[in-house]
């Protein structure tokens, strides 16, 4: 390893330019919360198309990351970046003016294809222009805040986009920041790349086959329970993992190095994003819906109550950092999602006229997010080598979509079966009336003047209590993280403590290879 260097103003600059694609990355997931009302007026999608039209960026991304930030680690980071971001720019313009709901979908699965480019790329340029790790770690707090924040602010944006001009004006906003990229990355952003040889397309189709039909399962789970297609698709995902990760063991040049998951640091940081990423999921999908459903709040009054969080969360990823400056960063991750668990504790104990508290907690919740997602990825890129911090980015971003995937799935059916477990439909009702009634919240909310007040508070007080519920089981999951953070992590030193921290993990094909940066410019 050479030795670090403090970046300078151009690196910094550079952050600027990157925290860009990542929000926009971000506000992409979000931004449809408030636009499909206006979009199924103009092209008249039946449900399942409502479904794939939100569902087939999330799930792309997460089914191509791997493979992109290898990808990016062999062709170069910035070219893969600038390719990414020339692609979204295009397919967000193919989306903007979709003619049919199946030209939107095939636009918004390509969208998550260039997705998956941004995101590791992004990530690994960032730890190849901050070397110095105190550096780095507030870079990466900066990078994990600027995603979270473009999700907060989707649903706002999204309304006031759709207000304004039309849903189409949502995608668009990507169009500027790509030109920008496409501008300033050669002049701002060095170049790097492994000498590496070309990617074993065995190993893309098996990752594929993994990572897509496991997403598919996790998210049909939460949409229609655990039945008959999502066990098979998880089965089919999990054999397939099976085999890929055989075939890695044997190649010379894997596409994923399993030997990265051989360092105790770089497995336990992966494991408590995933049951991070998961408590938090599954809390932002519920309180979004209590907001929404309970509090009675229009959806753009919502999406600013989301306010105050998304501050906490800024506070925690930008301030982890610099506390772990001074403090081993295990010991302040596991301090903060203790300190989290209060926040798990207001939503168990909230109320349906509990907003305040609601919000409240949440903060707690996000305020956990923002020093893990910073402390925690910069743990999992840090322990890589750096002709290997691609592939460590992208792994660290697919265990968060798949923990944020998997927290809205188990948390979200819990509710569900809490929910119908406590009401019973009123008189009155027509069959398919009472089975709405006692099918969701959203639902019971769906039938408007045909609810009387008291059915309308029973289904709220019903989906408050299954919150309630879902909010201890996650609190219990984030208090074994802690534990493992604190077990596992409490070894390593403050940030910048040469002494001693957290090695790069050697290759298992042996010798690590070298790798090349050119500066831009």
């Amino acid at each position: 390893m050479g030795k670090s260097e403090r970046a300078g103003w151009r690196e910094w600059i550079g952050l600027a330019l990157l925290a860009l694609p990542t929000m926009l990355l971000g506000l992409d997931v979000t931004a449809l919360y408030l636009v499909v009302p206006s979009l199924a007026a103009d092209l008249d999608p039946t449900a399942t198309e409502t479904l794939w039209i939100m569902d087939a960026y999330g799930f792309l991304i997460a089914g191509f990351l791997i493979t992109m930030g290898t990808l990016g680690d062999r062709i170069g980071r910035r070219r893969l970046l600038m390719i990414g971001a020339a692609a979204f720019g295009a397919t967000s313009v193919l989306a903007a003016f979709a003619p049919s709901a199946l030209w939107l979908i095939v636009a918004r699965a390509l969208l998550g294809v260039a997705g998956a480019t941004l995101m590791p790329s992004t990530l690994s340029l960032v730890s190849t222009m901050f070397t110095d790790v105190r550096q780095r770690a507030l870079a990466i707090g900066v990078w994990a805040t600027m995603f979270a924040l473009g999700m907060a602010a989707g649903p706002v944006a999204g309304g006031a986009l759709v207000a304004d001009l039309w849903w189409g004006a949502v995608f668009l906003v990507a169009v500027p920041v790509a030109v920008l990229v496409l501008v300033a990355a050669p002049v701002l952003l060095p170049e790097y790349r492994s000498s590496a040889g070309p990617l074993d397309l065995l190993s893309v189709g098996l990752s594929l086959a993994a990572m897509l039909p496991i997403v598919y399962a996790v998210k049909h789970a939460a949409a229609h329970g655990v039945d008959a297609p999502a066990v098979f698709a998880a089965l089919v995902g999990g054999g397939a993992a099976v085999a890929f990760v055989r075939r890695q063991l044997r190649l010379s040049e894997p596409l994923l190095d399993m030997g990265l998951f051989t360092g105790r640091a770089f497995s336990a940081a992966l494991s408590v994003l995933l049951v991070g990423l998961a408590g938090f999921g599954g809390a932002m999908y519920l309180v979004t819906q209590y907001l929404q459903l309970v509090a009675g709040l229009s959806p753009l009054t919502a999406g600013l109550w989301m306010g105050p969080p998304a501050l906490a969360m800024l506070v925690g990823a930008v301030g982890a950092p610099l506390v772990a400056v001074r403090v081993s960063p295990g010991v302040v991750m596991s301090a903060t999602l203790a300190l989290s668990l209060s926040g798990y504790a207001l939503l168990s104990l909230a109320g349906a006229d509990s907003t305040p508290g609601v919000i409240a907690g949440f903060a707690f919740v996000y305020l956990g997010l923002g020093v893990i997602a910073a402390l925690g990825t910069d743990i999992v890129v840090g322990a890589a080598p750096p002709e290997k911090s691609g592939s460590a980015a992208a792994l660290s971003e697919t265990v968060q979509e798949l923990g944020i995937a998997a927290g809205v799935a188990l948390l979200g059916s819990l509710t569900t079966v809490i929910y119908r477990s406590r009401v019973e439909a009123p008189s009155g009702l027509s069959p398919s009336e009472a089975d709405a009634y006692g099918d969701s919240l959203l639902g019971a909310s769906s039938l408007g003047n045909q609810l009387s007040a008291p059915a309308l508070d029973q289904a709220r007080a019903a989906f408050t209590g299954g919150l309630n519920t879902a909010a201890v089981l996650a609190g219990l999951a984030v208090a074994a993280a802690s534990l493992v953070c604190f077990t596992a992590l409490r070894h390593l030193r403050p940030l910048g403590d040469t002494a001693g921290g957290t090695e790069p993990i050697a290759s298992s094909a042996g010798t690590a290879t070298t790798g090349e940066r050119e500066d831009g410019g």
